[in-house]
């Protein structure tokens, strides 16, 4: 489509929205700063770069939630979701996962492969209702994480 929507309310990111972006990702992830005991990855991405490599994709206008994904030979990595503390209970990360797998069905990909912070329990309970399943749990550097498949038939 030419306004950029890709479905659902769904479109991508352009460089005006790198601010909207940046304050979404911040008010998702600054709760689990005290619980993890650091600041979460995606509150330092690089999201002018993410933006401008078409990775990122927004609902709401003002924006309420994003998923930054990118795309390998095998699977779509799922690297973030975030949605505003103000949306949540509205289905809006609901439609970012449906959109996720229509993304990785339209790009021909078998599978979305994920990982979350073992401390985020949220995200350990939400993931297996939506098809994830785990298939590791490791530590990265600072990071306790577990790593999440979902096979798309």
């Amino acid at each position: 489509m030419t306004d950029g929507t890709v479905g659902e309310g769904i479109r991508r990111a352009v460089l005006a929205d790198v601010d909207a972006v940046r304050a979404v990702t911040d008010a998702a992830f600054r709760p689990y700063i005290e619980r993890i005991g650091l600041v979460p990855r995606p509150m330092r991405a690089d999201h002018a770069a993410n933006v401008a490599a078409g990775r990122v994709f927004v609902t709401g206008d003002p924006v309420t939630g994003l998923v930054v994904v990118e795309a390998h030979d095998d699977h779509l990595y799922l690297d973030v979701i975030a949605v505003h503390p103000d949306a949540h209970g509205r289905g809006v990360g609901r439609r970012l996962l449906d959109f996720v797998d229509t993304h990785a069905r339209a790009l021909g990909l078998p599978e979305i492969r994920l990982c979350t912070n073992a401390m985020m329990w949220e995200n350990r309970k939400m993931y297996p209702k939506f098809g994830y399943e785990v298939v590791e749990r490791r530590v990265e550097g600072p990071y306790d994480r577990i790593h999440y498949r979902k096979r798309l038939g």
